[in-house]
């Protein structure tokens, strides 16, 4: 996967995430849409944790002089546990 790949993925994703958030408004009167979408935008805001955490791996393995490829996506729990 290129950086190229994961931004435009992370674009599509916060793209997906302002929509997401604008519905969420909208569906204060309806809780079961509300609930859909809240769920939704939890796993989108997982998942850009993950590509950005991923984007960084290859920039520092460049920085580094390492090979960028050898970055890996990680898992949903390592990421959403570092410290901010």
């Amino acid at each position: 996967m290129s950086d190229e790949s994961i931004a435009d993925r992370i674009e599509r994703l916060v793209s997906e995430e302002h929509e997401l958030r604008h519905r969420e408004e909208a569906d204060h009167l309806d809780a079961e849409r509300l609930e859909s979408d809240q769920e939704r935008l939890r796993a989108v805001e997982v998942e850009l944790d993950r590509c950005w955490d991923l984007l960084r791996q290859r920039r520092a393995l460049r920085s580094a002089g390492a090979n960028p490829d050898d970055a890996h996506v990680r898992a949903p729990d390592t990421v959403e546990r570092y410290l901010q």
